[in-house]
């Protein structure tokens, strides 16, 4: 993962310091709770041209398939497996959607509207840091292992330009526990987040080193490891360790203390 050279080439990269313990593993510490690694800052925001966020955990402040699965009663079982997954434990993000899409089964489809309004928010500083996107120039897209339930929400709240998620299966006014077939796939897991932001850029006509991809969890990891520039957001284990910017506390718009318009 490298940073596009039109930023890179007014801040050369360098080898980062040695960290803290407390640090993510060969990342130095640019500031309280924000880390950074392979670059030295700042670089500038309007040298990308295309921004990729996942959603749930990184957009928003809630994994949207466990609180489904509240209504259900079926929180702390979903959310088990949630968790396993964006930790990397379940390395088959599909099985593991699937099995927690089946314990949706029966749900009333008007849950979905009641998560929304009730559980659902923005993360602190979404709004700031994607309109300093929008301004410097940048394309949005939200590529989600979630749901166009809410994908299409949150696309049409922040003004986002493009958006890939799965789509719940409904029958009569209640969730089926599976997922609707799309002509691309039946699941955006990993894979599917990578495809979209490299087949994005060639629409664009830009190289994968214009890209920036953020994210939290293992199955951001894919599209993280095609784009010029990774910023996890309060993410996993795995995905800090490997992150070029690392927010740990704080809201997103900390990103804007090392990307610059």
């Amino acid at each position: 993962m490298t940073a596009p050279t039109s930023a890179s080439s007014s801040a050369p990269a360098s080898a980062p310091a040695s960290a803290p313990a407390s640090a993510p593993a060969s990342a130095q510490a640019f500031a309280p709770g924000l880390f950074i690694r392979g670059f030295t800052p700042p670089l500038s925001l309007s040298a990308y041209k295309l921004i990729a966020f996942d959603m749930d955990s990184t957009l928003i402040n809630i994994e949207c398939v466990d609180e489904i699965a509240a209504m259900a009663g079926r929180k702390d079982e979903v959310a088990a497996i949630t968790e396993a997954a964006m930790r990397g434990e379940i390395t088959d993000y599909k099985d593991s959607l699937r099995r927690r899409v089946a314990l949706l089964a029966g749900v009333r489809e008007d849950a979905l509207q009641q998560v929304y309004d009730q559980r659902l928010q923005l993360n602190p500083g979404v709004e700031t840091f994607v309109q300093a996107c929008q301004r410097a120039g940048l394309k949005t897209l939200l590529v989600s292992g979630g749901f166009t339930f809410f994908s299409e929400r949150i696309r049409h709240r922040l003004g986002l330009d493009f958006a890939r998620a799965n789509s719940l299966g409904t029958f009569n006014g209640r969730l089926t526990g599976t997922l609707f077939d799309r002509p691309w796939g039946d699941i955006c897991d990993g894979a599917e987040k990578r495809r979209v932001v490299l087949e994005v850029c060639e629409l664009m006509g830009i190289d994968t080193a214009q890209a920036i991809a953020v994210g939290d969890g293992a199955n951001d990891l894919p599209m993280m490891g095609a784009a010029g520039l990774s910023i996890a957001f309060h993410g996993k284990p795995a995905v800090r360790e490997q992150a070029m910017i690392s927010i740990e506390t704080g809201g997103m718009d900390r990103a804007l203390e090392v990307l610059r318009s």
